[in-house]
């Protein structure tokens, strides 16, 4: 290594805790986690830890190939959680007596070594976390977190705040509310809201200049960009690779309003990111998605049911217009200096790939498009003018359907949302 180290600095404790650990009858048959233990080691005293991404890990600690795409093979995750239970199982037994602790943080590569004492104390406030995010999902939507010395006492406050965050949704419910969500309430099949994590390009420069080309979402596509290309010629051709650890607000936004009505009547309710979302997980799970619909441009081709509606660069294309409607509704609004104007959004609820789910969309061109669609299935007031309209239509909320709405924004924000037009789906 280029960095010396002494006997009594963090990095050492680390290093020697770690070769302890591989010396261990723990790790003793397992190759692949004594290199992926070494490798994180190094990286950590390094002072690259927090830079690790999985596609590095994969080709450099893995020997994977250099077309790895973690998207499509989740060897790294699956072989870091194996490590993490490994670490909890050596010291359960043969460290138990150790004076140093070694841990993997979920969600993150970089190795944290901390005195046995300051270590279990971190692990109780970590679970502390843990409970505190449970009951958020449960449709809380503030805590006032306590003072630890309250020891147990916290607990039962965040019992007492849980209960009365379920009355406040109670008191937003309304039949209307009740008649759209039913699908996903009347099963005890979990149900999955699906995020889009769009694919960035990394150039490892420095701290990383990250970019991000519409034009494509396949890394098999990212070399043949332009945009791509200029970029690595003009910081002398670095290391590239894929990144998706960044989304928009609006998806945060809607997910939250979803999150927060459907939490306390859905037993299962939890996050994924779209590009992780597998059509197994789509066969048997009901699943709700917010964003752009890369992940589901070509796929949704592929789904019982063929759209009415599909949308495009420019709005929404209608597959089979009535009479005085436009074969696409097009989006109209600036960028500059300013993004203001008129933005459709499209609502699709089909069944899922072998017909025995739920797939809902909410689906526009901008985020304050699927924001404010989104609003419309989340807040009695709005919910109560679609439902008006589908039953006049229908006669009820059919069971599958598209809906077209036209958002009116300013600045991402929706000031004003609009029934257009909609179809039942056979």
């Amino acid at each position: 290594m280029s960095r010396i180290v002494t006997d009594t600095t963090p990095d050492r404790q680390l290093l020697d805790q770690v070769e302890q650990i591989l010396q261990s009858e723990t790790l003793q048959n397992s190759e692949t986690l004594k290199r992926l233990l070494k490798f994180l080691a190094e990286k950590t005293v390094h002072g690259q830890g927090d830079q690790l991404k999985e596609y590095t890990i994969a080709v450099d600690a893995m020997d994977k190939p250099a077309t790895y795409d973690p998207r499509h093979d989740s060897a790294v995750r699956i072989q870091v959680g194996r490590l993490r239970q490994k670490l909890g199982e050596y010291y359960r037994s043969e460290g138990k007596d150790d004076p140093v602790i070694i841990d993997l943080p979920k969600g993150h590569f970089k190795l944290r070594c901390e005195p046995r004492g300051v270590a279990q104390e971190t692990a109780r406030l970590q679970q502390q976390r843990v409970s505190v995010r449970a009951f958020a999902w449960a449709g809380t939507a503030v805590f006032t977190i306590l003072m630890i010395a309250l020891g147990w006492a916290a607990s039962s406050f965040f019992t007492i705040r849980r209960t009365e965050a379920m009355s406040a949704v109670e008191g937003r419910w309304t039949p209307d509310l009740q008649q759209l969500w039913q699908p996903f309430l009347a099963t005890d099949r979990p149900m999955l809201l699906a995020i889009e994590d769009p694919l960035f390009v990394e150039l490892q420069r420095g701290s990383g200049i990250y970019y991000r080309d519409k034009s494509f979402d396949e890394w098999g596509q990212a070399f043949g960009s332009r945009g791509v290309q200029a970029l690595r010629k003009a910081f002398d051709y670095p290391n590239t690779q894929p990144s998706r650890y960044y989304t928009s607000f609006g998806e945060v936004n809607a997910a939250f309003q979803i999150g927060r009505l459907l939490g306390v009547r859905v037993p299962n309710v939890s996050i994924v990111r779209t590009s992780e979302l597998s059509w197994d997980q789509l066969a048997r799970n009901n699943v709700v998605f917010v964003g752009v619909p890369v992940f589901f441009g070509e796929q949704f081709k592929t789904m019982p049911v063929q759209p009415e509606f599909v949308l495009v660069s420019n709005g929404i294309r209608n597959v089979h217009p009535k009479a005085g409607e436009p074969a696409t509704f097009l989006d109209q609004f600036s960028t500059a200096p300013a993004e203001a104007g008129e933005i459709y959004a499209l609502v699709t609820r089909s069944p899922g790939p072998v017909g025995s789910t739920y797939f809902e969309s909410f689906v526009s061109n901008r985020a304050a498009g699927y924001v404010g669609a989104v609003r419309w299935f989340t807040e009695p007031n709005f919910s109560n003018q679609l439902v008006s309209n589908l039953k006049r239509e229908y006669g009820s909320v059919p069971s599958y359907f598209q809906v077209v709405l036209k958002v009116e924004f300013t600045d991402q924000v929706a000031t004003q949302t609009s029934y257009v037009t909609s179809r039942r789906l056979p």
